[in-house]
């Protein structure tokens, strides 16, 4: 599971309180859980602050706004991806604008997202015994 240090749980809990419009509503939908996938909102993973992850699927959704285009925000975007791909999570990028204009089809990549990690469960020996038979 992602966590961070006290000061980023700090900021967490703050960040949960100034969210952008489109965060606010991307929000409200996953909230909901939809798929059954349960959310978490502004969710610290060592010394970053996640915009919404599934902890079950393993996956960072980052709402990013028209900053994270310039300056050296891409190369940052880059490397924190690449810090949390070390530790078995994948970041989906959603552009701000398609949270407002297209929320719908931006729930449908997320859940597609979330389905598309689930392991799918293959015993390689059918079920255990029950209790009592040989095997």
């Amino acid at each position: 599971m992602l966590t961070g240090p006290g000061a980023t749980i700090g900021k967490a809990r703050s960040l949960r309180r100034q969210m952008s419009l489109p965060e606010v509503m991307l929000w409200r939908e996953l909230r909901q859980r939809p798929a059954g996938f349960k959310f978490r909102r502004q969710h610290p993973a060592g010394p970053y602050i996640l915009d919404f992850a599934c902890l079950q699927s393993k996956l960072a959704i980052e709402v990013d706004g028209a900053a994270h285009d310039r300056g050296e925000a891409p190369l940052h975007d880059e490397l924190r991806d690449e810090r949390l791909a070390n530790q078995g999570y994948r970041t989906l990028r959603i552009a701000a604008r398609d949270v407002l204009s297209n929320l719908d089809g931006v729930l449908r990549l997320v859940t597609a997202q979330c389905s598309a990690a689930q392991p799918l469960h293959r015993p390689s020996a059918g079920p255990p015994p029950r209790s009592g038979e040989d095997l």
